[in-house]
């Protein structure tokens, strides 16, 4: 099967066993809209037909979500991308934390349409014109590659592909507004309710 093939074939995961810590509770269930941001970074990846959460057991409860524990636990979004690819059988994964719920349906799409044969990741680029790991799409090729990086110590994200293996998708930044405290999330919240951040 082609590294570029059809949506179908994507895996949907999302990351939420982090501490939150800057947030000072658990982002996931924060509300924004009357939704936890968990749920909204969730109906952003509802066309994928296989979604996985990577989470303690029974922390969150999740309709269509097969939640997975986290292989190496504290150790940030790294470990979370290796569970994920170890779990999934597809030739690609979506894969993103709890914290940008200006996701949508249409930006995962954006990223789909770029993936060629050769590519292992294809990654949005920000406003600052800067990759952005933590919304991206990786091939399942990486999981050696990423448990490596792991075996030596390295935990951040960027290091995931090679920069020579990834696609960068400009155009996209509306969508990567990040909640990392109460006061990102006050700022989504005062926007209008019928558009996305």
């Amino acid at each position: 099967m082609s590294r570029a093939s059809s949506d179908g074939h994507i895996t949907a995961a999302i990351t939420a066993g982090g501490r939150s810590s800057r947030f000072g509770s658990d982002k996931a269930l924060a509300l924004l809209r009357g939704q936890p941001l968990l749920r909204h970074v969730a109906d952003s990846l509802q066309d994928c037909p296989i979604r996985i959460l990577i989470a303690p057991a029974g922390k969150y409860v999740l309709d269509g979500w097969e939640t997975i524990s986290d292989t190496r636990p504290g150790e940030g979004p790294l470990a979370g991308l290796e569970a994920a690819l170890s779990h999934t059988t597809s030739d690609w994964l979506a894969f993103t934390g709890v914290d940008l719920p200006g996701l949508t349906p249409e930006f995962w799409a954006a990223l789909a349409r770029e993936r060629t044969p050769q590519a292992l990741a294809v990654l949005p680029l920000d406003k600052e014109g800067r990759p952005q790991p933590l919304a991206g799409l990786y091939c399942r090729e990486l999981l050696g590659r990423v448990t490596e990086l792991l075996d030596a110590g390295e935990r951040r994200l960027k290091r995931a592909a090679p920069p020579e293996s990834s696609i960068l998708v400009s155009g996209l930044s509306p969508a990567l507004r990040n909640v990392n405290t109460p006061d990102d999330l006050a700022a989504l919240a005062a926007e209008s309710p019928d558009t996305k951040p």
